[in-house]
């Protein structure tokens, strides 16, 4: 009985965890809030999501990298710590949000032939 608490607040504490922004999907934005908009106009509406994705991504990020060293610090050295662990928020509603967007403008743009694509993350090897 008491192994298979440990295994269930092992379990608890590591769903917790921040989700890298590479593993958070897209929500779905419809490209219908861009259709009336010029190629010039998506081009400036691609550039200012791309600048808050950038933002928001770095901060899921150092969310993820945070909850990963106060789960290996407490898992190894001081249990307390793992009370650190942010979990995903309003960030990763936002990293998705944004990608649903970034989607969106690229559907736009390909209806209207602007030949808008964002750059997409390199898988690590």
């Amino acid at each position: 009985m008491k192994k298979q608490i440990v295994v269930l607040s092992f379990a608890a504490i590591l769903a917790g965890c921040a989700t890298n922004s590479d593993n958070i999907s897209a929500t779905y934005v419809s490209p219908m809030q861009y259709g009336s908009y010029s190629c010039p106009q998506l081009r400036e509406e691609a550039m200012r999501i791309s600048a808050r994705a950038a933002q928001v991504t770095g901060a899921q990020n150092s969310k993820a990298s945070s909850d990963a060293v106060a789960m290996g610090v407490g898992l190894i050295l001081f249990w307390p710590s793992l009370f650190f662990i942010k979990g995903d928020g309003t960030t990763a509603a936002e990293v998705s949000r944004i990608k649903g967007e970034m989607d969106a403008i690229e559907q736009a743009s390909v209806k209207r032939k602007c030949g808008i694509q964002f750059a997409k993350e390199k898988p690590e090897t």
